[in-house]
């Protein structure tokens, strides 16, 4: 029988799809300086005493209308970018932001597969392309025991996998450790769960998992003691998300 322990998982009511990275919203400029006005430096700090808010600065590599996207409660953010749209390689790092609003580089950064062919703005099951976009991570699971993780999680027997991968190399063990990513799933559910939201055609059980040596269907893979990190440093309390795509899409 599964076992589920943990913090409630988060909530989200749907997926967010590389299509919002394309929005973004609107500005407008502020009135120009009178003459007499001497403007500032764009790059000088605020004066000592100077009460003025501070823009927080974006994560390192994520561009304005990808971070409007990360939820203003998430406080830790797992970016995940590789070279271009058709790589199946990655880099990924754990940001954290601190309590002034500052994003900075908490473990990483490491080595990742995605799938085969890359990345998309519109994944369909089969396609061998992982999805682009921001999601929550609330459920994790695996064929092993927990870890430490503070997300809630699943053991069960259903995480074994066999076979081989597409350079050969064996999956045994790949599902030892997995992270639910929300695309096309139930949140609070068990990562097994095969409800899928959005209608099958549009894929699903795309986790973060073990790395077996070679990309993927559709995942993002790490290696075992990097994931076994991650899994123990995400908060569910601090609403973590994974950030993920090709780097120039993810620095729009």
């Amino acid at each position: 029988m599964p076992v589920r322990k943990g913090a409630p998982a988060l909530r989200y009511a749907g997926t967010l799809c590389a299509a919002l990275l394309l929005t973004g919203c609107a500005r407008t400029a502020p009135p120009a300086p009178a003459p007499s006005t001497p403007k500032p430096p764009i790059a000088s700090a605020p004066a000592a005493g100077d009460a003025r808010p501070v823009r927080a600065p974006r994560i390192p590599g994520v561009g304005p209308l990808t971070q409007a996207r990360i939820p203003d409660g998430t406080t830790q953010a797992f970016v995940v970018t590789g070279p271009t749209v058709d790589s199946n390689t990655a880099r990924a790092v754990l940001y954290e932001r601190n309590a002034a609003g500052r994003w900075s580089e908490a473990a990483g950064p490491w080595s990742a597969h995605n799938a085969l062919r890359g990345w998309t703005a519109d994944h369909e099951a089969g396609d061998l392309r992982t999805p682009i976009g921001v999601f929550r991570l609330g459920d994790a699971g695996g064929r092993l025991p927990d870890p430490g993780a503070r997300l809630p999680y699943d053991q069960d027997e259903e995480f074994a996998i066999s076979g081989t991968g597409f350079s050969g190399e064996s999956l045994e063990g790949s599902f030892d450790h997995v992270i639910a990513i929300d695309y096309n799933r139930v949140p609070g559910r068990t990562p097994l769960d095969k409800e899928r939201p959005l209608g099958p055609e549009k894929g699903g059980g795309v986790w973060i998992h073990v790395d077996h040596g070679g990309p993927t269907q559709a995942c993002v893979a790490l290696e075992r003691g990097t994931l076994r990190e991650l899994l123990v440093a995400l908060d569910p309390a601090r609403e973590p998300v994974i950030v993920m795509g090709p780097a120039p899409e993810i620095a729009r």
